[in-house]
């Protein structure tokens, strides 16, 4: 059973708690461009967000695999949390916003609340909580106890100062003091974020937030602003998306059709997401982009060559990295040290042609539809999930790797990896995983 120490426990109640906060800053920034403290106290802190993650991560490992009985334990979790706030904060009257938003009444609206909370915590203590492991697994020693002290005399000092300054004017004054540094923090953030939006977006902060549809907005000057307009980051993140999951249900019926062998094709622990499928077609936006107007033939030879040889590096790739072969063409005419074969990259080459000429263009029209600010939100969540789900991957198959030799985990990291990601679960989820020396 994974176990955490007091320390760990405090470390991640201060984390989420901050995190917390800080992602509805960022929300309530963005939706109406101005900054209100949802912290329970005065700090940078949603103290029942901390605590309640905190709990669940304690609770997640006995509950072993069952996602149904999760996530009824943490919408529980979350209510019952959010009825101690509410309950504590009708004590301290001066905080009495938190007396009808946070007291749990067992409506409709706050059970959809909980259960959109649960879900996210899921999303979170599956995907993103291990990566953070990982992380707090290389702070010596030292750092993570002086960062536990630290945060708990703040919160001592920040308690003490809000019960004092609804008691006393002398108190009240202390407590803005720390309110009013608190929101320069969050003024720092929203500014980043504002900032960052308008270098992407010029004149999107004078659109928010009346303005927007489905064909993008108008700045004040009166002119459109185009989410992911052109071949840019934002537009290759949702290309990645879109051709990585529909590459995975294509390659899935194909092989269950074709070969009778239905199996997950997917390149990650979690979701129908190839790799291969969505960097591949990012190659080939980016390396066939000057040949759209040049003729079919010019655009299947680059196909032929480009894609074979992606297939050939990401094969030597996953050799390398995680000791392990997803694919072995010896047995098939023409390949090239079984990594790919002419055959394939005959269809590299059709898949190149039908992509530039047919599919691109409508789905680049279609991406650039998207709202620009709710299109930048989305393309950032997108990012951060998709790297701590590559990040878990990548540690589970090196895992897999070294279990062969060394059965016992070394530290946190692994033996939640183990307790995860076991042997049976690892070869059940890549059928086809072969390792190698």
């Amino acid at each position: 059973m994974l176990t955490y120490s007091l320390y760990d426990i405090v470390f991640y109640f201060l984390l989420y708690g901050f995190l917390g906060w800080m992602v509805e800053v960022c929300y309530y920034s963005i939706r109406d461009r101005r900054f209100v403290n949802w912290g329970f106290l005065s700090l940078p802190l949603q103290e029942p967000c901390g605590f309640s993650y905190a709990l669940l991560i304690l609770i997640m490992p006995s509950l072993g695999k069952r996602f149904v009985i999760q996530f009824i334990a943490a919408a529980t979790v979350f209510a019952v949390v959010d009825s101690l706030a509410g309950v504590f904060c009708h004590r301290l009257s001066r905080l009495s916003r938190l007396e009808t938003e946070t007291a749990f009444t067992g409506t409709r609206k706050n059970w959809l609340e909980m259960a959109a909370r649960a879900a996210v915590f899921l999303l979170v203590y599956h995907i993103v909580h291990p990566v953070f492991m990982a992380g707090v697994a290389l702070l010596p020693a030292w750092l993570e106890h002086t960062v536990v002290w630290a945060g708990i005399a703040l919160l001592a000092v920040d308690l003490i100062s809000t019960l004092y300054a609804t008691r006393s004017p002398l108190g009240a004054v202390s407590e803005e003091i720390t309110r009013s540094r608190t929101q320069q923090l969050a003024d720092r953030i929203t500014g980043h974020i504002w900032r960052r939006l308008e270098r992407a977006y010029p004149g999107i902060r004078e659109t928010q937030p009346d303005a927007g549809g489905a064909d993008g907005a108008a700045d004040g000057a009166g002119k459109k602003i185009i989410f992911a307009k052109g071949l840019c980051g934002d537009k290759i993140i949702w290309i990645f998306l879109i051709c990585a999951l529909l590459g995975d249900i294509i390659e899935t019926f194909y092989c269950g059709l074709v070969n009778g062998q239905w199996m997950n094709r997917s390149s990650v622990l979690y979701g129908p997401f190839s790799f291969v499928w969505g960097i591949g077609a990012v190659v080939l936006t980016v390396a066939l982009r000057q040949m759209m107007d040049k003729s079919d033939r010019y655009i299947f030879v680059g196909g032929f060559v480009i894609g074979g040889t992606y297939e050939y590096m990401c094969s030597v790739f996953t050799e390398l990295v995680f000791g392990t072969v997803f694919w072995d063409y010896s047995d098939m005419p023409l390949n090239i040290g079984g990594r790919t074969n002419v055959l394939f990259c005959f269809f590299w080459g059709i898949l190149a042609v039908v992509w530039v000429k047919i599919l691109y263009p409508p789905l680049s029209r279609q991406i650039e539809k998207i709202p620009p600010l709710a299109g930048k939100i989305v393309t950032w969540v997108i990012v951060f999930l998709m790297v701590c789900n590559g990040l878990l991957t990548a540690g589970a198959m090196v895992r897999y790797d070294t279990r062969q030799e060394r059965p016992e985990p070394a530290g946190m990291v692994e033996e939640f990896i183990d307790e995860q990601y076991d042997d049976a679960f690892m070869e059940a989820r890549w059928p086809n995983m072969i390792g190698v020396e």
